[in-house]
């Protein structure tokens, strides 16, 4: 069977997420033989952004929910990608650092999700993809206003 573009069902619902399959699918290939997955690579690229963060922040800041959040984080503690420390002005409180196995790959794992992201878009002219990514921003923000 031969299949091409005109064979897709118009379904902007369904393009976006036969896309995710596509990019999330060749993400984890590459992430695979760092033993992580999406979402923690995700974590990562958070906690390199801005490090002492308290998981309620963290998701704030990468746009997950807390259920989401709590087990990737305890999978991460026990892999040694993160540590958990006691916040120093109250005690109730844990900040997530990245290890220093973490930090030690930091460039390396970057570089693989820049890699992902220009395989990706390698299809687009300069001008498309910068019309992507702002097309995808706005479709998250305005889903996130309208909740």
């Amino acid at each position: 069977m031969n299949k091409n573009a005109s064979d897709v069902p118009d379904c902007t619902v369904f393009l976006l997420g036969k896309a995710y399959q596509k990019a999330h699918g060749d993400f984890k290939k590459q992430l695979k033989p760092f033993g992580l997955t999406n979402m923690q690579h995700l974590v990562l690229e958070g906690l390199w952004y801005q490090e002492g963060l308290t998981a309620a922040e963290l998701g704030k800041v990468l746009i997950l929910d807390k259920a989401t959040l709590s087990g990737v984080l305890e999978r991460m503690v026990e892999g040694g990608w993160i540590k958990k420390m006691q916040d120093p002005d109250d005690k109730r409180v844990f900040r997530l650092f990245p290890s220093d196995r973490a930090n030690e790959m930091k460039t390396e794992l970057i570089q693989v999700r820049k890699t992902a992201n220009e395989t990706l878009l390698a299809g687009f002219s300069p001008e498309e993809q910068l019309l992507f990514k702002r097309f995808l921003k706005d479709l998250i923000w305005s889903s996130m206003n309208q909740a």
